[in-house]
């Protein structure tokens, strides 16, 4: 009887694990170094919105960011969460 119960609950057992390991811990990872990205944003880095917008940053508030997006100076009044990612500049 406890070896039936015990090869009835070891492969879910593993199977929660391998979920863990594959969905979980790198879904972690992402936010992690996300978050670290957002808290390291200041004015005059150029970002990429959610939307596609490419612009940089002219002011920095508590819940949004004003991005200035052309040679026009055309500002929009971003959501923190609508930043998608930072553009790196490499200067060679």
């Amino acid at each position: 009887m406890d070896l039936k119960l015990i090869t009835t609950f070891v492969p879910i057992v593993l199977m929660f694990g391998l979920m863990y390991l594959l969905l979980i811990l790198p879904e972690k990872k992402r936010t992690k170094k996300y978050n670290e990205m957002m808290s390291s944003l200041k004015v005059n880095d150029e970002v990429l919105t959610r939307g596609g917008i490419m612009g940089r940053i002219v002011t920095c508030e508590e819940t949004y960011f004003v991005i200035e997006t052309s040679t026009a100076r055309t500002k929009l009044k971003i959501s923190k969460n609508g930043i998608a990612s930072k553009i790196n500049k490499d200067v060679e």
